[in-house]
């Protein structure tokens, strides 16, 4: 069955580009609902850089980096109180297991913006899944695609103690086409 899956370093050439996001956030608790539209970058990051290797020695001096990439967006977002534009990044090193699943580091996190260690995996359907437990919170996510340029992100956010559901958000990214 694994031969017809995609590898995580295949799921990731896939995704190197410019990316526009249209995304949708339930926060369940204040029942409030917020859209985003982001501008996304992926780009492959060297694994010597002085970057990729602060990040790395934060959790673990000895571990096997196989690559790294970095994201960078630009986001605005409609939510009711305050419009506003925000723009950051995120570098990821990936520590393979094996060709299919692994240990991210992130420099911030997606669920509390801090440094953070997930497992991830490429399932039967090929779609990547990412779990990190945060000091609070538990994020799990998946990323697959539809299409060549089109990728679906889905997202849930759980209070680590009870479990129960904070937050869930589905972003569509929609590949920009260079001609």
């Amino acid at each position: 069955m694994k031969k017809n899956l995609i590898t995580i370093k295949e799921f990731i050439d896939k995704s190197i580009g410019e990316w526009k996001s249209i995304r949708s956030t339930h926060t369940l608790a204040f029942q409030e609902f917020e859209n985003t539209n982001s501008s996304l970058i992926i780009s492959y990051q060297n694994i010597g850089s002085n970057e990729v290797l602060e990040i790395k020695n934060r959790f673990n001096s000895s571990i096997k980096i196989s690559f790294a990439i970095k994201i960078t967006w630009k986001s605005f977002s409609e939510w009711p109180t305050e419009n506003k534009s925000h723009e950051s990044n995120t570098i990821l090193i990936f520590a393979p297991k094996d060709e299919f699943a692994g240990i991210l580091i992130k420099d911030k996190g997606y669920a509390e913006q801090i440094p953070s260690s997930s497992r991830y995996i490429i399932d039967e359907s090929n779609t990547f899944n990412i779990e990190t437990e945060y000091n609070s919170t538990i994020s799990e996510e998946k990323i697959w695609f539809l299409t060549e340029n089109v990728r679906s992100r889905y997202s849930v956010i759980k209070n680590k103690i009870n479990k129960g559901i904070l937050q869930t958000s589905h972003a569509t990214e929609i590949r920009k086409i260079v001609n």
